[in-house]
């Protein structure tokens, strides 16, 4: 796969149409945002296009004559795409994991939510970037969409949970679309059960609306306790799909040499 400038991105409409909800709103997001990156497997007349952000990758097209390596480049992401492309994923990249999840607008009023005395619930700004990368590496996903901490922190799409000066829990749009924004949320775990991400994802999806949006929720099928908490943050399910967990390569190519043991 060759990576494409956005400047040179063929037309986008019969590959990934605009106002599309749940991962459909990451080619949006990477185009609004630039935290992301493009592919395809020939740079006139693509038979097949890709667009990767954070951990997250959709993959549309014509999977005949993809050659092996190709897809390297969707190496340990989460891709959605059509049927198709399984046996092509599967021939280039090892551990390909089918993960069925579950894809939520929402369509009701939050249950209340009743943060602790001394916890404030507000929007993340510039300076909290410091507060969100405090939540550590295992976090990082959170802000991956928006190309870290400083991005997440500074977007005006991000609400928290503050006691003092801690990051206690975070909410924020994952993947921002022209009419549906995808919502994440992580809390602390030393502070769950606290109603601090209802809080946040409430007070979020409230801010989304006031944009003229409709928050979405995305989630694998047996994360529970994201089920429960989109339900009651207002979610009711849309439509159930599947995408695929990847690992590395099967073999090394040029593009993506395996570095030599430490």
């Amino acid at each position: 796969m060759i990576e494409l400038h956005p400047s040179l991105l063929p037309s986008l409409a019969p590959w990934f149409p605009a106002g599309s909800p749940g991962i459909g709103a990451l080619a949006e997001h990477v185009l609004r945002t630039g935290n992301g990156r493009w592919w395809c497997d020939r740079p006139r007349n693509p038979r097949v296009l890709a667009v990767s952000c954070g951990d997250h990758a959709l993959l549309r097209g014509d999977p005949r004559g993809l050659a092996a390596g190709e897809l390297d480049p969707l190496a340990t992401h989460y891709v959605h795409a059509p049927a198709g492309f399984v046996p092509s994923l599967r021939t280039a990249l090892e551990g390909v994991t089918p993960w069925e999840r579950m894809m939520y607008v929402r369509r009701a009023p939050a249950l209340p939510a009743r943060p602790p005395r001394g916890v404030t619930v507000r929007r993340l700004l510039a300076g909290d970037a410091q507060a969100l990368a405090g939540l550590g590496p295992q976090a990082s996903w959170i802000h991956g969409t928006w190309g870290g901490p400083q991005g997440l922190a500074g977007s005006g799409a991000a609400w928290g949970a503050f006691q003092r000066r801690e990051l206690l829990a975070v909410a924020c749009t994952y993947f921002a679309g022209s009419r549906y924004e995808d919502v994440a949320v992580l809390a602390d775990p030393g502070h769950r059960r606290r109603h601090l991400g209802l809080a946040c994802v409430s007070a979020l999806c409230e801010d989304i609306a006031a944009r003229g949006r409709i928050p979405t929720w995305s989630c694998a099928r047996d994360n529970r306790p994201s089920r429960l908490l989109a339900w009651r943050a207002g979610f009711r399910l849309e439509h159930e799909y599947v995408h695929y967990a990847t690992r590395g390569p099967r073999t090394p190519s040029p593009a993506h040499p395996t570095p030599a043991p430490a």
